[in-house]
């Protein structure tokens, strides 16, 4: 996840030894445990970090630590979550896994992504210890946003600790009423005449009287960085009771004070030396020696460290150390005093380090420090590629913001690559201006239809640069997507899959998968259908398979809406043995196949097998991070669920759903809200299906497109279920036009999917107006579409008003075998819950519905509201819950409550309510 240059960034800072005993700030820390937050927050030099990593050493039964050291890298809110859970990893390994994708992909998906990874720290069984250190580096709102969110919904085995200078934007006032903040400030912090004394006398070595230690302590206030660095001062002097009378002043006079005390005393080759790296802001030996242009880095290193000469170790090896802040702070300001023209070359020699050493943010970092924005330019643009496979666009963002603008233009592959991070972030303004930018340095070959360079700009990567004509057409395409301009798109990524070289298979493949988009966006399937496979076909030769499933989403989308199902599931089973060769590592999106090839066995009525595949998504999704929609799980389970007769069930995963959905370039053509309304329908809540209907401005008079066909589908039946409640003539007029128009519009569309719907509602509404005959023209139409296909839910799902049809066609002898099939999946009765069945103690109707919760995103106080019961009611139903199934944590129970359930179906195939994790 990390490379071996970041490891330092998670191990806890480690210990000298001779360290102040300070039992009573350890003693608070582990009384804090049993909180949500314990904060460390005061003033640099405080000793906010030794303090905790004393802590931790300590060996504490049932507890694992994790550590993240943070820096201002980490405001990319990709990088801070994708630190985070590598810090958690050593502690608990595989956590986190399912969540990483969503929490490195959009803002939309961060709330899904940290209810993944707490649903993960929900099920360990031991308690984990996060510090997050440093923490006031971190401004990003997303990142703060994130944590808030994390902190109201952390679960009872998880306790963070944040460290840093200033209090963090998060919610501190709520967790300190409720009693689940615990604050250690400067004032605890401060050494107490006591602790003064040992310091100075047994860690220090310094011969003190208590007159001689009274008057430091009362000087410094206990302020632990003024007392090391006075300690260092004192060495070897001989009037020491005159150096204390020496110093006075306010805390960063002393420090100023003292530290140039200890910097004096040092010998010329160490003052050049901790001047030279104070740049750094991690040492290593050969790093030290490549700035320094001195060999003996570890050594220096490993001296500095012997003699308390404020460096800190990052890691158990000692390999990486870090100057403590405030001494980094003063060494800085003396180097820029001395040697100012010297700092611009210090930082151009890390910078060449880090990027032989492979760290390119770092040695970006670097250029940047030294005002070397040519040097940055350059690797900023080689990084482009690698920052945009990994969504790591805040980081590109912040480099080329600090990039001066003339720099910028004169380089058309970074114009190019700042549209993009724009167009990521949504925002459309400003996208064309850089696009202009970049293009006004290209000069064609009419001849060739070649691009050459201009003399006067820049290029590094000579391969983005060729590629730039496509890539410009291609992100005009995407803002005309963007921008509901269906043309615009279509003439945009013609020209750009024009553009592109033959041999070039990333850059055919995106303006084909555009063209795809907008075709079926606009209701021309065959011609959404015929791009989308020139994308997946291009994207396989280019050997990026996982993004293969990501057509293949879109390509079986397309023919369910055909009505090609079986087409359908052959697509979804092509692309998943791409991406799970033999012998070779499962890929990203193997779990979406399994979500897509469960919908087509719900439809066939096969629900046991819609369950495993249902089942398999999940697992690999956790455990590898292999599902790119998660959303579409839900609607899936959903879907099951309210074929078992679940209704509640159905609703409750369809509004985890809508908060999973992510909102990308796929044409929305089945809102997760307009199938909630449906099964709202079916539970009889008409009022709320009516409130979507006029949330959403729906009218049986609007004009009709493929992209609110759904809608308007599920709008006839609001209308139709108005007329079976009694409201009459009007309603079902309604219904009746709106249906013969969207008939219609599907017809013309090809689209036999909806065309079966639609004809079945037609049927259901003659049936409503008491003509039973006219009733069954469009039922064996519908009929005689849906058989060669093996539709059967489609059907099922409408439940007792289609028996009687059904029976009046079985009588006409109209496809006896198909209609037997489908009465007995209407006549199937659902006695009781699998997960009973296999019980020795059965479990309460309470504590199913806990169990099936138990399988959501919600903690322990969400349950309580959603079942209106106190959380410890809910506790108490957890508790019985697990005595009965014999285990001992919430995933347990809810894999153990999964087996039953299969169980029960594989042995005697009845189907009823089983508890199926959310994850």
């Amino acid at each position: 996840m990390v490379g071996p240059l970041l490891e330092s960034k998670f191990h806890v800072p480690r210990l000298r030894s001779g360290l102040v005993a300070r039992p009573r700030l350890s003693e608070l820390l582990t009384g804090g445990s049993g909180s949500a937050l314990t904060l460390v927050s005061a003033p640099a030099g405080f000793g906010k970090t030794t303090l905790l990593a004393e802590w931790l050493a300590a060996p504490a039964e049932g507890r694992s630590p994790a550590w993240l050291s943070l820096d201002q890298r980490d405001n990319d809110t990709a990088l801070f979550w994708t630190y985070l859970v590598a810090a958690l990893q050593p502690a608990v390994p595989g956590v986190g896994a399912g969540a990483l994708p969503l929490l490195q992909s959009s803002r939309s998906a961060m709330e899904a992504g940290l209810a993944t990874l707490l649903n993960d720290l929900d099920a360990v069984p031991t308690d984990v210890v996060l510090v997050l250190d440093d923490y006031h580096v971190i401004e990003s709102a997303d990142v703060q946003d994130g944590m808030a969110f994390m902190l109201e919904h952390l679960p009872p085995q998880l306790h963070l600790v944040i460290a840093g200078r200033a209090d963090p934007a998060v919610p501190l006032a709520r967790l300190r009423a409720r009693g689940e903040l615990v604050e250690i400030r400067a004032a605890d912090l401060r050494f107490t005449p006591d602790e003064a004394a040992e310091y100075l006398t047994t860690v220090m070595g310094l011969t003190l009287t208590t007159r001689d230690v009274a008057a430091l302590e009362g000087r410094t206030e206990g302020w632990i960085a003024a007392l090391q660095l006075a300690a260092l001062s004192m060495r070897g002097r001989a009037d020491i009771a005159g150096f204390i009378a020496g110093f006075a002043g306010d805390d960063r006079y002393i420090v100023d004070y003292l530290a140039e005390e200890v910097l004096q005393r040092q010998p010329e080759q160490v003052r050049s030396f901790l001047l030279q790296t104070s740049i750094l802001g991690r040492l290593t030996g050969p790093l030290c020696e490549a700035v320094t242009g001195v060999d003996g880095g570890n050594t220096m290193l490993a001296a500095l460290d012997r003699d308390n000469l404020f460096l800190v170790p990052l890691d158990d090896r000692r390999r990486w150390y870090r100057y403590h802040h405030l001494f980094a702070d003063v060494l800085q300001a003396h180097l820029r005093a001395e040697q100012p023209d010297a700092v611009g070359g210090l930082h151009r020699r890390a910078s060449d380090w880090y990027e032989a050493t492979g760290d390119r943010a770092e040695a970006i970092h670097h250029a940047l420090a030294g005002g070397d924005v040519a040097r940055a330019a350059d690797l900023v643009e080689l990084a482009l590629p690698t920052l945009q496979r990994g969504r790591q666009e805040a980081t590109m963002r912040r480099w080329l913001e600090a990039l001066p603008d003339e720099v910028i233009r004169a380089r058309p592959v970074l114009c190019v690559g700042y549209a993009a991070a724009l167009m990521v972030r949504g925002e459309v303004e400003g996208v064309e201006a850089r696009l202009r930018d970049a293009e006004r340095w290209l000069t064609t070959d009419s001849d060739q239809g070649s691009t050459a360079p201009s003399a006067e700009m820049v290029v590094v990567d000579t391969e983005g640069f060729r590629r730039l004509p496509s890539a410009i057409a291609m992100y005009r395409a995407g803002q005309a997507l963007l921008s509901g301009d269906a043309a615009g798109t279509i003439s945009h990524a013609r020209v750009a899959l024009h553009l592109a070289g033959a041999d070039d298979h990333l850059g055919r493949a995106a303006p084909a998968g555009l063209l795809g988009l907008a075709y079926w966006a606009s209701g021309d399937l065959d011609a959404g259908h015929r791009w989308y496979a020139e994308a997946a076909a291009s994207l396989e030769k280019a050997g990026h398979l996982s993004d293969v499933t990501g057509c293949s989403l879109a390509l079986a989308d397309i023919r369910i809406a055909q009505g090609r199902l079986r087409e359908a599931m052959s697509t979804y089973e092509r692309a998943l043995r791409l991406v799970t060769s033999e012998g070779g590592p499962v890929l990203r999106g193997a779990a979406d196949m399994h979500v897509g090839m469960s919908e087509l066995f719900r439809e066939s009525d096969d629900l046991d097998a819609a369950l495993r595949h249902l089942l398999t998504s999940r697992d690999l999704g956790e455990q590898a991070g292999l599902e790119q929609n998660p959303y579409r799980w839900q609607v899936a389970m959903s879907r099951v669920r309210q074929a078992e007769g679940d209704l509640g069930g159905a609703l409750g995963f369809l509004d985890q759903a809508r908060s999973r959905y992510i909102s990308d370039y796929f044409p929305d053509v089945r809102p997760v809200a307009a199938a909630r309304a449906r099964v709202c329908l079916a539970m009889g809540r008409w009022s709320e299906a009516l409130d979507w209907v006029q949330q959403r401005g729906l009218s049986a008079e609007d004009d009709l497109t493929y992209l609110r066909e759904f809608e308007h589908i599920t709008l006839a039946r609001v209308l139709l279920a108005r007329c079976t409640a009694g409201h009459a003539e009007r309603s079902i007029n309604e219904a009746t036009g709106l249906l013969e128009r969207l008939l219609s519009a599907a017809e013309d569309g090809g689209r036999t999917g909806s065309i079966v719907e639609i004809l079945v509602l037609q049927s259901l509404t003659h049936q409503a107006r008491g003509d039973v005959p006219a009733a069954l023209a469009p039922l064996e139409r519908a009929l005689g579409l849906a058989e060669p296909e093996g539709y059967v839910r489609i059907f099922a799902d409408e439940g007792p008003p289609l028996r009687s049809l059904l029976r009046a066609v079985a009588k006409s002898g109209t496809a006896p075998d198909y209609v037997r099939r489908l009465l007995a999946a209407l006549d199937r009765t659902r006695e009781s819950s699998p997960v009973q069945q296999n019980l020795v103690e059965r479990l309460s109707a309470r504590e199913l519905d806990v169990l099936r919760l138990l399988g959501s995103d919600l903690d322990g106080p969400d349950i309580a509201r959603e079942l209106f019961v106190s959380v410890n009611t809910v506790r108490t139903h957890t508790r019985n819950i697990y005595a009965k199934l014999g285990v001992t944590n919430r995933r347990a129970a809810v894999r153990r409550g999964e087996e039953l359930d299969l169980l029960a179906r594989t042995r005697d195939g009845r189907r009823g309510r089983a508890a199926i994790a959310d994850r």
